[in-house]
């Protein structure tokens, strides 16, 4: 039974597809949906990251204390950095901090991972426990080691004590005071430790095969497989680390407040101190800016050593 022309005619229109505009194409569908989960970190970093430094760049040349307006003084921060003592010994703070601490975490977090990447029972359980000082919150890990460093009735002392070796004032010592937090550093090395095994389980075992069929030992399948195979991941913590370092900020302001007599003013304190206690906003954002280039600088440079001792699978010896 044939259908009237009316209704033949409405059937063929609703099968009409529809206009081009109107119709979503699976790369269509693809794109708002990527816009989509994309969207709250766009919206976080625009809000929270790119607009603070903005404003921080444009504050820089100004005077501005929070109350009053800010005025516009040009380049007279930065021409005030270089006479401010205080900034190049914060520097100096910081620097010491980072050249000593970073390569001892380097190393420890690696022979962690070494430790902990053998087959013994309950190795879950030690990569658990090592790993779990990473995660604390900053804040009650310096309060504790506060009582750590006591050099009346701390822990440390005491168990120097038992062997018979004074221990020293820790952080109320002007030289002391940065070895313990470069001590107390060491505290974390577990996110590092965690990449390195990673690594570690990511070596081909071939590789390890070959070298005993070549008659190597242990130094050899360390030596010539493991430092090399691992080389982007000591790059990798090697550059977080730096930049982690150069922005040490709490454990300074919870334990020392940059005492004794300035000997541990990190630059991010000094920073703070001239936001937050003295309201020179304009100021601190040049002290921002400058510890950004610094901080830039030196990972360039990392960058740049980089083909001369890290190894790329695939790419060949050096990265070439």
């Amino acid at each position: 039974m044939m259908a009237p022309p009316g209704q033949k005619t409405a059937t063929l229109a609703a099968q009409r597809p529809l206009p081009g505009r109107f119709r979503l194409t699976q790369a269509r569908r693809e794109a708002i949906a990527f816009h989509l989960f994309a969207a709250p970190w766009i919206i976080g970093f625009l809000g929270f990251t790119l607009g603070p430094m903005i404003a921080s760049f444009l504050l820089s040349f100004t005077a501005y204390d929070i109350i009053s307006p800010a005025q516009w003084v040009g380049l007279d921060n930065y021409r005030m950095m270089v006479g401010d003592g205080l900034v190049w010994h914060a520097l100096r703070v910081t620097f010491t901090y980072s050249l000593i601490g970073v390569p001892l975490g380097l190393v420890l977090s690696f022979l962690v991972a070494l430790l902990l990447n053998q087959r013994v029972r309950g190795i879950y359980l030690y990569r658990t426990l090592f790993y779990l000082p990473a995660i604390l919150p900053q804040v009650p890990v310096a309060l504790l080691w506060l009582w750590i460093f006591n050099p009346q009735f701390g822990i440390l002392n005491n168990l120097l004590g038992i062997v018979g070796i004074t221990g020293p004032q820790w952080l109320f010592s002007e030289f002391w005071v940065l070895p313990a937090l470069i001590l107390m550093s060491l505290w974390g090395v577990g996110g590092s430790m965690v990449i390195y095994l990673a690594g570690l389980q990511g070596i081909p075992a071939h590789l390890y095969e070959a070298v005993e069929v070549d008659g190597g030992n242990w130094w050899a399948r360390f030596r010539h497989v493991t430092v090399p195979m691992l080389s982007p991941v000591i790059f990798f913590n090697l550059v977080t680390g730096i930049i982690y370092s150069m922005q040490t900020f709490t454990w300074a302001y919870v334990m020392t407040r940059g005492g004794p007599n300035n000997a541990s003013l990190f630059y991010g304190l000094y920073l703070y101190n001239n936001a937050f206690e003295y309201f020179r906003m304009g100021y601190a954002s040049a002290l921002g800016w400058l510890i950004f280039v610094v901080i830039l600088l030196m990972t360039l440079l990392v960058f740049r050593s980089s083909p001369l001792w890290v190894y790329y699978e695939g790419l060949g010896a050096k990265g070439k």
